[in-house]
């Protein structure tokens, strides 16, 4: 397994996760309605819950709301306190939508594997190892890889006693399965990290 903070701004997620679990912020994992993105939310939100994060989801409706952010929904999340949001499997086109969250004063980390088109959002963190200046050296994680990247690397931020492979162990115990049905479910290819990931 590849060091996570190799990922573009992945130290800066990890630590804005580790600041909002202790000042006990509101967090929302944004996520999508595939399998991929379930696992991702799923995955993200049980590890959360064992640091005593104040977390919640939200998953849209694919018939109602469609793929990605909406404006709606954050006026939402904003009316129920929510202080950060972090996406999965999602975001990295959600440009209008990321600036408007900040705007009415709600973070955003941006986790995804998608293509990134002309620019990225204006988050706090936009992690992606498809972004064209990250130099993570695998790019083909399936979305709930790259949440898996940044459970390690909150785990090695919280835990630097331990070796990097100590925490990666620790979150593959705990969350390996959800991330190889997604892994899989999003037909990405099997080899390197993807790999390992399943057959573990």
């Amino acid at each position: 397994m590849y060091d996570p903070m190799l990922m573009r701004d992945m130290k800066e997620a990890a630590e804005r996760v580790l600041d909002a679990v202790a000042a006990e912020e509101r967090i929302i994992i944004y996520g999508d309605y595939d399998v991929d993105g379930v696992t991702s939310v799923s995955s993200l939100y049980l590890y959360l819950k064992s640091l005593g994060a104040d977390v919640g989801y939200h998953i849209p409706c694919r018939m109602t709301e469609g793929y990605g952010m909406s404006l709606s929904v954050i006026d939402r999340l904003r009316d129920e306190g929510c202080d950060l949001i972090i996406t999965v499997d999602t975001g990295i086109t959600a440009i209008n939508e990321i600036k408007y969250a900040r705007e009415i004063g709600i973070d955003v980390i941006v986790t995804d594997h998608h293509e990134c088109h002309e620019g990225l959002p204006d988050a706090v963190a936009v992690v992606n190892p498809r972004r064209p200046d990250c130099p993570y050296p695998f790019k083909e994680l399936a979305g709930v890889g790259v949440v898996f990247k940044l459970m390690c690397a909150v785990e090695s931020l919280m835990n630097p006693e331990d070796s990097l492979a100590v925490c990666v162990r620790r979150i593959s115990h705990e969350y390996c399965d959800l991330v190889a049905l997604g892994t899989i479910a999003d037909v990405m290819p099997v080899k390197d990290e993807n790999r390992l990931i399943v057959s573990y």
